[in-house]
């Protein structure tokens, strides 16, 4: 659970290098995970698809991409966020808080949150209002960090989160506590078979997860 002044000024801090910084640090291996969600949603067929925390767009982009017969609409509660995903090019943006969606019950075929969800001041109420806006038999994809199983693996890993990836960020964008605090939240994060009992605590049912890239990103997956 985070603070959501801190989070949403932490975002606004670093909105026009947001991207950049991201694909650098990933050595863009996010772009390939942002790919494999899009297609998982192409595969739904859905006639409207909601990105949760959208921030600067880039998931919803790319769904657009692979299904532009779909509308998709990005939310995010960082204004200078949203401002980014317009100026790439997401035409359909929504301000509002994740925990308190202005939409209808049951207004969306599916549902993306990438790298978002672990930023929220109350995970279960922002998945049960996603579940919310969800139609019956819809589809929620979560992409998020998480820390991998192997010991070794587990111990660079963090070595590279709390020291390296905040010195070169911090070099982008000038601000490294923003990305002093991404390695706190990964920490403390669900992954794996916790986050599936939480998506069924807040309503999901047939949740599944695939780890990626090996255990650093995990997708999940959670039908309505």
């Amino acid at each position: 659970m985070q603070d959501p002044e801190y989070v949403k000024n932490a975002f606004a801090g670093i909105a026009d290098r947001y991207v950049v910084t991201n694909h650098v640090l990933s050595l863009g291996i996010d772009i390939l995970w942002r790919r494999r969600v899009a297609r998982m949603v192409r595969k739904m067929s859905p006639k409207r698809v909601l990105d949760v925390a959208t921030g600067s767009g880039d998931m919803a982009i790319e769904i657009k991409r692979v299904c532009p017969e779909v509308e998709v609409i990005g939310t995010d509660f960082c204004e200078p966020m949203l401002e980014e995903a317009n100026q790439r090019g997401l035409k359909e943006t929504v301000l509002a808080d994740a925990l308190n969606l202005p939409f209808d019950d049951g207004e969306f075929c599916a549902l993306t949150v990438c790298f978002g969800l672990r930023n929220m001041e109350d995970w279960e109420k922002a998945l049960r209002e996603m579940e919310r806006v969800l139609k019956p038999g819809g589809e929620l994809v979560i992409l998020d960090f998480s820390l991998p199983r192997s010991k070794f693996i587990r111990f660079i890993y963090r070595f590279y989160l709390h020291t390296l990836l905040p010195f070169i960020a911090g070099m982008i964008t000038g601000k490294r506590a923003a990305y002093r605090y991404l390695g706190g939240s990964i920490e403390t994060f669900p992954s794996g078979k916790k986050m599936c009992r939480l998506l069924e605590t807040a309503g999901f049912f047939r949740t599944r997860y695939w780890s990626l890239f090996p255990g650093v990103a995990t997708i999940y997956s959670a039908k309505t």
